[in-house]
C-alpha cells in the first residue's frame, strides 16, 4: 500500500466543512483515489503510476472541486458527475483566476475521472473547452518593497500573545482559553511554556528566509535543518532537494534571518513535534506546509499588515517574484539567477523590468 503520510488526503478547509462520518467516507474515497494514481493512474495496464510531484499539487484541486459541488449541492457528497465537471469549469471561465491555474484544475478532474472510469465504471470526462495558455511572461504579482517590509513586520506580530506573568489573573484566564483553542488542548493543560510557543520563532523564520530565498512553496515543504547554515547566514540546498533537481545551491540570507532561524532552531528542540523528523517547519497538525496553507498564512499576515489582497493573485510565488524583480533592480540578473536557483537565464530574464514605483518616480520627474 502506498504511504501517504506526506499527502493532503484530507485537507484543513474540508476537514473543517464535514462532520465525523462524512470526514471517514471522505478520506476513505480520497485514500482509495490518490494510491490508485500513484500506483497505476499513467499507464493502468502497466501498473504505471504518475509521480508524487504530479499527484501532490493536483490533488490539492481535486478537493477544491469537492468542496464546490459541495456548495452548489447544498451538502457533502462524493458522487460527483460530468456535469459538475462542466459548471465548474464554467465557473473557472468567469473567474479572475490565470489561465495556467484554470487549466491545472482541469487537469486535476480528468486525472480524478480516469480513476472513477477504471475503479468505478463511470465514463471519462472530456471538457467541452481549453484554456488559452497566459502569454505573458512577467511575473503575475509581486510586493512592493513596503509591502516586503511590513510582511517582515506581520510576521513578527502574528499570532503573539501578552506576556503571561504581565497578565492579571481575569485576563490570563481569557488568554488560556484562547490558547487551549488554538493548541486543541484541555484549558487545564494550558501551562507558561504554551505563551513561549505562542510567541516562538517558527513563522518569522519560515517568512524572513522565504522574503530572501524566494523559496518556492515546495522548498518550504522539502526544506530541512541540514539546509541551515547560521554561522554564514546561507542556505545550503543540496541538488536532491532543489525543486528542479539540477544543482547544489547556495542562497544568501539576512543576518537577522539567520539570527531568527537560529532561534527557531534551538526552539524548535524543545518540542516532541520534532522529534522523529528533520522538517525544518511543520503545521500545527505536524504535517509539512502545503501551497494552500502558505496561501492561506500569506493571507492572514496581509491582513495583519493592512495590504489589500483583492484582485491580486497573492500566493507563496508572490514574495518569489518580489525578490526576483528587487534582486536584479539592485544587483544584476546573474544574482537574481543565483538567488531563485533558476537553472536557465531566461527564466530570469521575465524579472528584468521596471518596478512600479520606480516607474511612478519617474512620472514624477516627468511632470
Amino acid at each position: 500500500m502506498t504511504d501517504l503520510s506526506d499527502f493532503p488526503v484530507v485537507t484543513e478547509p474540508s476537514e473543517s466543512y464535514l462532520n465525523q462520518r462524512q470526514l471517514l467516507d471522505y478520506r476513505e474515497e480520497r485514500t482509495d483515489c490518490l494510491q490508485w494514481l500513484l500506483t497505476f493512474g499513467k499507464n493502468p495496464d502497466r501498473a504505471e503510476g504518475y509521480a508524487e510531484g504530479t499527484v501532490k499539487p493536483r490533488s490539492y484541486r481535486m478537493d477544491q472541486f469537492y468542496r464546490w459541488v459541495w456548495d452548489a449541492e447544498g451538502g457533502y457528497t462524493v458522487n460527483i458527475s460530468h456535469d459538475h465537471a462542466d459548471a465548474w469549469m464554467d465557473h473557472l471561465a468567469r473567474s479572475d483566476y490565470s489561465n495556467t491555474h484554470k487549466t491545472n484544475c482541469m487537469k486535476s478532474v480528468k486525472m480524478l475521472f480516469k480513476w472513477r472510469h477504471h475503479k468505478r465504471g463511470d465514463g471519462e470526462w472530456v471538457p467541452d473547452f481549453t484554456f488559452a495558455k497566459d502569454k505573458s511572461t512577467q511575473p503575475r504579482d509581486y510586493l512592493t518593497q513596503d509591502e516586503r517590509s511590513q510582511i517582515r513586520d506581520a510576521a513578527l506580530e502574528y499570532g503573539s500573545v501578552p506576556s503571561y506573568n504581565n497578565l492579571p489573573p481575569a485576563e490570563r484566564e481569557r488568554w488560556k482559553e484562547y490558547l487551549a483553542q488554538r493548541f486543541e488542548k484541555p484549558k487545564s493543560d494550558i501551562a507558561p511554556s504554551d505563551w513561549d510557543r505562542a510567541n516562538g520563532w517558527k513563522i518569522p523564520s519560515l517568512v524572513w528566509t522565504s522574503l530572501d530565498a524566494g523559496l518556492r512553496p515546495t522548498e518550504v515543504e522539502r526544506a530541512v535543518t541540514d539546509w541551515v547554515d547560521v554561522e554564514n547566514a546561507v542556505l545550503r540546498i543540496p541538488k536532491e532537494d532543489s525543486a528542479k533537481n539540477c544543482d547544489n545551491w547556495i542562497v544568501g540570507l539576512r543576518e537577522r534571518t539567520a539570527t531568527f532561524l537560529n532561534r527557531w532552531l534551538a526552539e524548535r528542540e524543545t518540542y516532541s513535534d520534532y522529534d522523529e523528523t528533520d522538517a525544518l517547519w511543520l503545521t500545527r497538525e505536524e504535517n509539512p506546509y502545503s501551497g494552500y496553507a502558505l496561501r492561506y498564512l500569506l493571507h492572514q499576515l496581509c491582513d495583519i499588515a493592512g495590504i489589500e489582497t483583492d484582485n491580486r493573485q497573492m500566493s507563496w510565488y508572490t514574495i518569489r517574484h518580489s525578490v526576483g524583480t528587487y534582486m536584479t533592480r539592485e544587483e544584476d540578473l546573474a544574482a537574481a539567477q543565483a538567488q531563485l536557483r533558476h537553472k536557465s537565464p531566461e527564466t530570469t530574464m521575465k524579472y528584468d523590468q521596471t518596478p512600479v514605483e520606480d516607474r511612478r518616480d519617474a512620472l514624477d520627474r516627468m511632470g
